[in-house]
């Protein structure tokens, strides 16, 4: 069931800040950090889930089950990335059915042509701004409780220009979309207008490395932004202690002091094994 607790932040003007989980692991992390929102990135789930591009491959079947697990061990509400709903808009309304009953507290639907592309990469389509409108009517009607918040994400920007970018998110906010999110505006100067000019919460993809600005949460707010992801910190910083660990490794034949670990005793009281410990010791296993 949806957490109310992201609503309501929303609608009292408090600023969002999600960062992005991939895994159970970095769900287990942040979820203790005491964000108000946590973001399931499709880009890492797909990365490393399946060792794949973010790229249309992975099918709802892929995503609900790891979706739903990473809803079941946390408590912080979630956001999660659904791509272009799967398909058409039956694959839509049964994707906000599963999302829901899942425990998500936010999906988020784009209007890229299928197979989709991850945001911040070049040849993205989109569909005509009238089949995502419908798509988002379908999201909206087919929720069982309102504090199911429906994301509208538009790709228009890189291939069809600002304008188009900010006319489709007016629609879609116009269909019913409780949050908009104009992906990949490529300055300040138009994050600011998008701010000015969208008439619904917003959303902004902040992706190191990515086409769009960088900037911190004040300021995200000051531009009109409601909600700010950051989806690639997490699974970018976990490949570069990896790299950094396993090249350790290799070259000395041991872990040395260059490489930084996550406590042995921390990580079993994080995974759970003092529940397990306390189990063997009642009932004697």
């Amino acid at each position: 069931m949806a957490d109310p607790a992201l609503r309501a932040a929303i609608a009292r003007k408090e600023f969002v800040l999600a960062p992005g989980i991939y895994d159970l692991i970095s769900a287990l992390i942040a979820d203790r950090m005491g964000f108000p929102a946590l973001y399931v990135t499709g880009y890492g789930t797909v990365a490393s889930s399946l060792g794949l591009p973010d790229a249309g491959i992975a099918t709802y079947s892929d995503m609900i089950g790891r979706i739903a697990q990473m809803a079941r061990m946390t408590e912080t509400p979630i956001i999660a990335d659904a791509d272009t709903g799967y398909g058409g808009l039956l694959n839509v309304r049964h994707a906000v059915r599963g999302y829901e009953a899942a425990g998500v507290s936010a999906i988020q639907l784009e209007d890229q042509v299928f197979p989709k592309k991850c945001g911040h990469t070049p040849t993205r389509q989109v569909v005509p701004s009238d089949e995502m409108v419908r798509k988002i009517q379908v999201a909206v009607d087919s929720r069982q409780n309102d504090d199911f918040l429906v994301i509208a994400r538009t790709d228009a920007r890189t291939a069809h220009g600002l304008d188009e970018a900010i006319r489709r998110a007016v629609a879609y906010g116009e269909a019913g979309a409780d949050l908009i999110f104009a992906e990949s505006p490529e300055s300040v100067e138009e994050m600011a207008r998008i701010g000015r000019e969208i008439e619904r919460p917003l959303i902004a993809n902040m992706v190191n490395g990515g086409r769009t600005p960088l900037l911190p949460a004040d300021e995200l707010q000051a531009l009109g932004f409601a909600v700010a992801i950051h989806p690639a910190a997490g699974f970018l910083s976990a490949a570069a202690a990896l790299r950094t660990t396993y090249a350790d490794l290799k070259a000395n034949g041991i872990n040395t002091n260059r490489t930084e670990l996550y406590s042995f005793a921390e990580f079993n009281e994080l995974i759970g094994f003092e529940d397990v410990w306390a189990f063997d010791r009642r009932y004697g296993g």
